[in-house]
């Protein structure tokens, strides 16, 4: 049963590709060339999009991420900053032997006493622990009868028997125990504490075990939470992003002026803190209302609490969603002019097959007395040119076959007459190449390479002016040939970064330099002996410099400084300084010509220099302004003059 499936799910698809091979075989050639084009650039930006924005998501995370847990990890500090705070104040409160002394008191102080107790020992132990004013209030309550109660200090302790907290402070034997709630109301009911006093509090709790190691009371101290988490609830916040604390019965408390809290619950975080396993060093992402969070937790361990920082990356993310909506509004915009252009192109290219498609036609019909206007020298044009000669033989059998073999051989010479120029020499030179490949002479097949670029190079002269990226691919190709007389001893290094690329240079500018740099720089060479040629280029304020260095035997100081003044002379000058050179001696004209067209172009302010150490080097530097071909100028150079 299951190969019966198998087999009809097999038949099926072939029958799918079949009709689609049908749909496609019936599509027009230009159609085909446009999707196979669109195909060819939309799957490569679709991936790279994808993997751009990707990371660009996964780097807005992080950048949250590290720029929160810095936050977090500020009032972490602060936090155990308090809290040794509270400690110490509650040590001194303990470790204070008069106040002790009364908490003991065997017997009832009569009211001389009293009142010399609040004077001296009260007063003084109040300032000496309310010197610090984010401390709320300091108890300490004792289950002795002697003792009175001194508000707000000296308390009973049976106001607070009937706490939560109070048998667990009791079995910690002395230990500190921290409570993060509301104060005690009905500790400060009847007294006169300030309203303002009446909130949330992080609370000290400690037995009182001196000086004998038996209980001696309570004590308590309390800090508001507004101070003790101080950035959590400080009223300059992102309003993006809010810290929550959690106390250990799952009461949450926070700013209650920030709008976050408002629209996420604190038992979705809860929840989904539960959902990743209460990992505390891990951060974690949710959505609640199509809204997403990012929620970094940490463990205060001490006050068995949880804080947490969560943040809304609904305004970040919609900045990423900005930018990808724009690369894909701009990609589709690009996509359709170059469909736009393809289809243009193409119309122009299979012109000529719709033109002998229509011939073909015309001879079915019976029609030979035509002509097939296609000239050119492609396999379109090969093709074209058959079935002219074909209807010319058709049409041998019609008319005197004399007279049509004479215009034939007419047409056949002027024909060829026509088709010797530029074409005939380029495709003369890819079939040498092919016949220097097939017969395995691949040096021979480079040269001829290298040799017709540079003749497609030198014969197509539209524009003085060219890509860097194209004067240096021509020098690339004259290198390549003069390697092949030099035994591969010249080396060209080129180190001129992607963003260059597009600077404007005057054509063949850069070859009479190399050129310079093969010819002084290898006659000296002994055999084996490598010239290294490098080509630099950078920015320098709004002009580019483009620098040609070789490792040859260098320039005299003497003849340097007659090159550098003969590029720069007027014309009248240089012919007189010409005849009164040596023979043999350069007068660097090749040089001067380049320099005289860059000023011609762009002024006196550019042009090139020579630097030169006797046996170790030789430098020109070609300065021009930096002005990108194919895009306007560079955003510093926004008022370059041409």
């Amino acid at each position: 049963m299951g190969w019966v499936v198998l087999a009809a799910m097999i038949k099926l698809a072939r029958n799918r590709m079949a009709r689609l091979s049908t749909a496609i075989g019936r599509m027009p050639i230009q159609l085909k060339l446009i999707l196979s084009f669109i195909c060819i650039i939309l799957i490569p930006i679709t991936l790279v999009s994808w993997y751009l924005f990707n990371g660009v998501y996964l780097n807005t995370i992080k950048d949250l991420t590290k720029k929160n847990q810095y936050i977090l990890e500020i009032e972490k500090t602060n936090v155990a900053n308090n809290m040794q705070v509270m400690e110490r104040t509650a040590q001194l409160a303990i470790s204070n032997s008069e106040i002790n002394e009364y908490l003991q008191s065997r017997e009832e102080l009569d009211t001389a006493d009293l009142i010399d107790f609040k004077m001296k020992t009260f007063s003084s132990f109040q300032y000496y622990l309310f010197n610090n004013p984010n401390i709320a209030n300091i108890r300490l309550y004792s289950e002795n009868p002697n003792v009175r109660e001194f508000w707000p200090v000296i308390f009973k302790e049976s106001r607070i028997k009937n706490k939560p907290w109070y048998q667990t402070v009791l079995r910690r034997n002395g230990l500190v125990w921290w409570e993060i709630s509301a104060t005690n109301k009905d500790v400060i009911k009847n007294s006169t504490v300030a309203s303002d006093q009446v909130g949330d509090f992080v609370t000290l709790l400690r037995e009182i075990k001196y000086p004998n190691d038996k209980h001696n009371g309570i004590l308590e101290v309390t800090m508001e939470l507004n101070n003790f988490f101080m950035k959590t609830f400080s009223s300059v916040q992102d309003t993006s992003s809010q810290m929550i604390v959690v106390n250990r019965e799952g009461k949450a408390f926070t700013n209650p002026s920030l709008s976050l809290m408002q629209t996420l619950p604190v038992e979705t975080i809860m929840a989904e803190f539960a959902k990743h396993g209460k990992k505390t060093d891990h951060e974690f992402t949710f959505t609640y209302n199509g809204t997403p969070y990012l929620c970094i937790p940490s463990d205060m361990e001490p006050l068995d609490s949880y804080l947490f920082n969560v943040v809304s990356l609904k305004s970040a993310l919609s900045d990423v969603s900005k930018r990808r909506n724009t690369i894909i509004i701009a990609t589709i915009i690009l996509i359709a002019l170059l469909s736009a252009t393809s289809y243009i192109l193409h119309s122009l290219i299979l012109k000529k097959l719709n033109i002998l498609r229509d011939s073909m036609k015309k001879v079915r019909k019976g029609d030979f007395n035509f002509e097939i206007n296609i000239t050119s020298m492609d396999e379109i044009g090969e093709l074209a040119h058959h079935f002219r000669q074909m209807l010319k033989r058709m049409n041998e059998l019609i008319v005197d076959a004399v007279n049509r073999q004479a215009a034939t051989k007419e047409a056949e010479l002027k024909s060829l007459k026509n088709q010797i120029d530029s074409h005939f020499l380029y495709n003369t030179l890819e079939n040498l190449k092919m016949l220097a490949e097939i017969e395995g002479q691949y040096t021979i097949s480079d040269a001829l390479t290298s040799l017709g670029r540079m003749m497609r190079y030198n014969l197509q002269w539209t524009s003085n002016h060219v890509r860097l990226r194209d004067e240096l691919e021509h020098i690339q190709n004259y290198i390549a040939i003069m390697n092949i007389r030099y035994d591969n001893n010249l080396v060209l290094n080129i180190n001129v970064p992607p963003v260059h690329m597009e600077q404007e240079v005057l054509k063949m500018s850069l070859q009479p330099i190399v050129e310079n740099a093969v010819k002084h720089g290898m006659g000296s060479r002994s055999e084996g002996e490598k010239l290294e040629i490098a080509i630099h280029a950078y920015v320098s304020g709004d002009s580019i410099i483009i620098e040609v260095c070789d490792n040859g035997d260098g320039i005299p100081e003497s003849k340097l400084k007659k090159i550098n003044l003969m590029i720069r002379l007027e014309d009248a000058d240089y012919q007189q300084m010409r005849k009164e050179l040596n023979d043999g001696e350069s007068s660097g004209i090749g040089l001067r010509n380049v320099d005289q067209r860059i000023v011609m172009f762009y002024g006196k302010s550019h042009g090139i220099r020579v630097e030169s150490t006797e046996g170790s080097f030789t430098r020109v530097t070609m300065t021009l302004p930096y002005l990108i071909l194919a895009g306007g100028v560079p955003a510093h150079v926004q008022s370059a003059n041409r």
